[in-house]
């Protein structure tokens, strides 16, 4: 049997029993999802899905709705933190329109995958229409499936976009039937009042539908654009049996929504960091995972994915490098 040939494998590496911790849980999950006990990861990917969300303009972040598209034009430039840590590790990058509030220019290295303008916004009407969700699923994995045409086994996923916390969070409290006020943070850093006027806002988004439960209903209805294709994206890459970075809150919440519909997709997410968002430790609690890094990151785009590239290699490359006891003539304890 593959699980226990591969746990072999790793508890006789020259090391005492489990001493490289989380890196032999993620080696034993690379290599069931490749079925094989000497995996490969191949051609790195990483896509940042960007989109303007309506209640943006109600005031729950911090930063004006135009640094979504200009921070795309920044992406695009090569100058964000997401590019660095990309062009450090190796892994391409693309960048995805979803529905940001913007017309680009032509020529850009951008994948126009444009459903409309900005969300709507939810404290007046539901985030997308039917027909736009479905499209929005549709777009994400029409992405993936060219990635993965490209020979790409591993993917990770990030996103841009000004109020998508607002969003992430009322998913949350919808999926797992939890208080709105408990999912809430400073996003990208409100001051207290700014804070009390997000969980004002978005409480009072919960209350207006009271009815939603269906995964996609609470996705089509409190979620964004680049939310949605995100989920559609996973979708698209588990089908693929492809290995998924799920970067952190936002992407979290996308994962979660995943999951809800197929709970066998987590078999092929790795979970990166734990972000400064207060409530994605508790999100990833009851996903019942356990992220690589926790560096208080709170930038998304992906960043959280790309610095923990390094040490996925890393479990790939000691099950595959790392001399046995047999081999190493090294004494075993009895």
């Amino acid at each position: 049997m593959l699980s226990s040939e591969l746990q072999h494998t790793i508890d006789y590496k020259t090391k005492p029993l489990g001493a490289l911790g989380h890196l032999e849980q993620i080696a034993h999950k690379i290599g069931m999802v490749q079925k094989t006990t000497s995996p490969k990861l191949l051609n790195p990917h990483m896509v940042v899905f960007a989109a303007d969300h309506g209640i943006a303009k109600e005031g729950v972040s911090a930063y004006p709705q135009e640094v979504t598209y200009q921070m795309v034009m920044n992406f695009l430039g090569g100058g964000a933190a997401i590019n660095v840590f990309c062009r450090q590790n190796g892994i391409d990058i693309r960048i995805v329109d979803a529905g940001v509030h913007f017309d680009f220019p032509e020529g850009l290295n951008l994948i126009d995958k444009k459903v409309r303008k900005s969300s709507r916004n939810i404290l007046e009407e539901p985030a997308m229409t039917v027909q736009e969700y479905q499209q929005a699923l549709e777009n994400g994995q029409s992405v993936v499936v060219e990635i993965a045409a490209a020979g790409s086994n591993i993917i990770g996923f990030g996103e841009m976009g000004i109020g998508n916390t607002s969003a992430s969070s009322l998913m949350m409290s919808k999926l797992f039937h939890v208080p709105v006020v408990t999912c809430i943070g400073r996003g990208t850093g409100l001051n207290d009042d700014q804070l009390q006027n997000k969980i004002h806002l978005l409480s009072s988004a919960i209350e207006k539908y009271p009815d939603i439960d269906e995964v996609d209903d609470i996705a089509r209805t409190f979620g964004g654009l680049e939310i949605a294709q995100m989920i559609g994206a996973m979708e698209e890459a588990y089908r693929q049996n492809m290995l998924i970075m799920v970067d952190g809150f936002i992407a979290t919440v996308a994962a979660a929504a995943a999951w809800k519909k197929n709970p066998e997709i987590l078999n092929n997410c790795i979970f990166c960091h734990v972000s400064d968002e207060n409530a994605h430790l508790q999100l990833l609690e009851f996903l019942g995972q356990k992220a690589l890094l926790h560096l208080n990151l709170r930038l998304g785009e992906g960043t959280g994915c790309a610095l923990a590239y390094p040490l996925i290699q890393s479990a790939v490359n000691f099950l595959n490098e790392m001399s046995s006891f047999e081999e190493a003539h090294v004494s075993n304890k009895e």
